[in-house]
C-alpha cells in the first residue's frame, strides 16, 4: 500500500494515468519529434470507460495548478541562478526563466490535467479490479 501503492492518488497522478481505475492512460503516445502530439488526451480510459472531459471547458481550472507549478519552478530556477551565479544580470534571468518554462511545457500541461481531473475523480476499486483483468 504505502504513499506509492496500487490506490495511490500520487501515484496516478505522477503516472499520467486513471484517477478512477489507476489502470489506463490520461495521454496518447507522444513525440518529441512532433511536440503537438505530447498534448494530446484519452477522450475516455479504455479500461473503465471514465470520460476524461466530463464537461465542456473541464481543463479551465487546470491553468491555475500550472500556474502555481511554473511559480515554483520560476523561483527554483531564480534560487539556483542566485547561488550558482550571484552576478547575473536581468538578461540572464528572463532567459533561464523563459528556457525553464518552454522546455517544461508538456510536463506542467500533463501534470496540472492530472492533478486537476484526480481532485474531481475518485478511485474505484471495482473499476481497478475490472481493468486489472483486461489488457488493452
Amino acid at each position: 500500500m504505502g504513499i506509492f501503492g496500487k490506490d495511490s492518488v500520487i501515484k496516478s497522478v505522477l503516472s499520467f494515468t486513471c484517477p478512477r481505475c489507476h489502470g489506463g492512460p490520461l495521454f496518447k503516445k507522444g513525440s518529441l519529434l512532433r511536440p503537438g502530439s505530447l498534448f494530446k488526451m484519452h477522450s475516455h480510459c479504455p479500461h473503465c470507460a471514465q470520460s476524461f472531459e466530463p464537461e465542456p471547458g473541464f481543463y479551465f481550472g487546470a491553468m491555475f495548478i500550472s500556474y502555481a507549478i511554473n511559480t515554483a519552478l520560476f523561483i527554483a530556477a531564480w534560487v539556483g541562478l542566485t547561488i550558482l551565479y550571484p552576478d547575473y544580470t536581468l538578461t540572464m534571468l528572463l532567459g533561464l526563466l523563459t528556457a525553464v518554462v518552454i522546455l517544461a511545457l508538456p510536463l506542467t500541461y500533463r501534470l496540472s490535467r492530472s492533478i486537476w481531473l484526480a481532485i474531481f475523480v475518485r478511485f474505484d476499486p471495482r473499476a481497478a479490479q475490472k481493468s486489472g483483468s483486461e489488457q488493452y
